[in-house]
């Protein structure tokens, strides 16, 4: 059971759960920017908010990391008690210490880098105006809802 914890990194997942709202938080900044403010102020101001959010993701990281860690095994162990034979748990350790799974995670951005180039250049034609309009529309009622008493 030990080992399938130790190779299973699911703490990741609660790293990626509260680094998302930075990424959203700098996303929106972006957005909200975007035609209210002259472009070389809209740099200085995305540089301050983006130290605000590495200094959210320096300080959270390392609490839920280690809650993570910490509740991991009270919490998964039952479960996967509760769910798979010693002889699944084994198969499990096997699976996660392979060599092709390794190399395939190993490979993975490269696949996902390659994919995702395709994907955007097939698709680029037909998102960019849709992207274009919704950011003018949120434009647009960002102003009106800053400018509305």
């Amino acid at each position: 059971m030990q080992r399938v914890l130790e190779l299973w990194h699911l703490e990741d997942t609660a790293i990626v759960m509260v680094q998302r709202p930075a990424a959203d938080a700098l996303q929106q900044s972006r957005i909200a920017l975007q035609g209210r403010v002259a472009a070389p102020k809209q740099e200085v101001v995305l540089r301050e908010i983006a130290g605000e959010v590495q200094k959210y993701i320096d300080e959270a990281t390392p609490v839920v990391r280690d809650n993570a860690k910490r509740l991991k095994a009270p919490i998964v162990t039952p479960l996967l008690m509760q769910n798979f034979s010693d002889d699944e748990l084994r198969h499990l350790i096997a699976l996660l210490e392979s060599p092709v799974k390794k190399k395939f995670e190993q490979l993975m951005p490269q696949f996902e880098r390659a994919f995702g180039e395709k994907v955007a250049a097939e698709s680029r034609a037909a998102i960019d105006p849709k992207l274009q309009a919704m950011t003018q529309a949120v434009g647009l009622k960002l102003r009106a809802a800053s400018i509305a008493p």
